[in-house]
């Protein structure tokens, strides 16, 4: 057994006295397509909904919430996944996303928020993060979505018309800074402290028009 060990490991570590340069081209080459595909549809995997709301702490509390509002279901069938809204789209920021997700595997670990309870201590904490990362990507995956420039204000209300063609127009504001209660029900916000959101998804006409 140690013999067999001692073989391999001698042609992984000096390949080219084993196996010619074509060879070794070619086998890279294919090997370099299986990793990718590999690794393609592994990353895909973890964007689908059915892996997002996989573990009861999300199936439960957020996206109970999202079954709710306009961007699961409206006129137009167009639904937002959760990885819509939380994964960027292009690779670079999507890979910086999904390594700095890995540590809420941490997180279901040690049953950070395996209760409604804790989820809801915990609130406020985990939607500042994302407000915070919105922020500053300038509400990168909103504007997947959402283009300043294809909207047609004449179909706004006059309220939604005013903040966009002002604030977005000049970049004084990003959208989550008026959308925070958009997706998901808004935490408790402790007095003395402001959460400058619009009213949560649902709860005025208005706000519902200014999203569609």
């Amino acid at each position: 057994m140690f013999k067999l060990l001692k073989r391999y490991w001698n042609i992984i570590r000096r390949p080219s006295v084993h196996f010619s340069l074509g060879f070794l081209t070619i086998g890279g080459f294919i090997g370099g397509i299986l990793f990718w595909g590999a690794f393609n549809t592994a990353m895909e995997l973890t964007n689908t909904e059915k892996f997002c709301t996989g573990c009861h702490e999300m199936r439960d509390n957020v996206y109970a919430e999202l079954k709710g509002t306009i961007h699961f279901t409206n006129r137009s069938g167009v639904r937002a996944l959760c990885s819509d809204c939380h994964v960027p789209h292009n690779w670079t920021d999507k890979i910086a996303r999904k390594m700095q997700a890995s540590k809420e595997v941490w997180g279901k670990i040690f049953g950070t928020i395996d209760t409604r309870e804790k989820f809801v201590d915990k609130r406020l904490e985990l939607a500042q993060h994302e407000w915070a990362r919105f922020k500053a990507n300038d509400s990168l995956e909103c504007r997947n979505c959402h283009n300043y420039e294809y909207m047609d204000f004449t179909r706004q209300s006059i309220r939604a018309q005013n903040m966009h063609s002002t604030y977005l127009a000049d970049k004084t504001k990003t959208c989550i800074d008026c959308h925070k209660g958009i997706a998901h029900t808004l935490p408790h916000i402790p007095p003395g402290q402001t959460s400058n959101a619009a009213p949560p998804a649902g709860a005025s006409k208005e706000v519902a028009n200014a999203a569609r």
